[in-house]
């Protein structure tokens, strides 16, 4: 009896440690720095330069997938590649994201990481708030009304001159929604909640204002309340 016990622990101990293959680790962003000028870039032409970005080394990743964002038009950059750097040329004067996602050959998933921001370095002094980020309800969702018949509208802002002065925010059963329900001071708030009804379709938007005059606009957004 007493050995059918240890057999039993070591077939345990041994199923224990086979947990099947691991998932990649999420890769930690270096460079560019978020929410920054990037003005490192190799010079092709008076409008483009080739920016290096950097991370760190994920656990179980075989592979990393970089992608880029040009925030003006939405226009995605993809490269894949097994070092921690990646070059691609850009133009300047831009705003852009940035992110990796880590893969490998075991698993049929990839990790993505944090989101970052920069712009790339142009010919200007002083630039434009980044594009709000809407955090809720995301575009497409379907969400539900508080005990108010209100849902809470949010997003973050981020400035590389640190000069954001307001956030107005545009809410309306159209495309594009052209009602102004909120204006907020940076730095005090930014959420806002809005009366809705159920089954309905509602658009927004965030337009991001600095002390410079410069603005930048979020995009249009949607959700559908139940």
């Amino acid at each position: 009896m007493r050995y059918c016990i240890i057999i039993c622990l070591i077939i345990l101990l041994g199923c224990s440690r086979n947990k099947g293959p691991k998932a990649p680790g999420t890769a930690i962003l270096e460079f560019p720095l978020k929410n920054s000028e990037c003005s490192t870039g190799e010079v092709i032409n008076e409008t483009t330069s080739r920016v290096e970005f950097k991370w760190e080394k994920a656990s179980d990743t075989d592979t990393y997938e970089l992608k880029v964002i040009n925030l003006n038009t939405n226009i995605k950059q993809t490269i894949s590649t097994a070092l921690l750097s990646a070059k691609l040329s850009l133009e300047k004067g831009v705003p852009y994201s940035w992110s990796v996602a880590t893969k490998n050959s075991q698993v049929n998933q990839k990790t993505e990481s944090e989101a970052w921001l920069f712009y790339n370095a142009g010919a200007q002094t002083t630039y434009a708030p980044f594009p709000a980020a809407i955090l809720e309800p995301s575009s497409g969702s379907t969400t539900s009304k508080d005990i108010n018949n209100e849902v809470l509208l949010d997003w973050s802002g981020a400035d590389v001159d640190n000069d954001i002065s307001e956030y107005t925010v545009y809410f309306s059963l159209t495309n594009p929604p052209e009602t102004v329900m909120a204006t907020l001071e940076e730095g005090k708030l930014t959420e806002t909640k809005v009366s809705v009804t159920s089954n309905t379709v509602y658009f927004w938007r965030v337009v991001t204002l600095d002390d410079e005059g410069n603005t930048s606009e979020s995009g249009i957004y949607e959700f559908k309340v139940f």
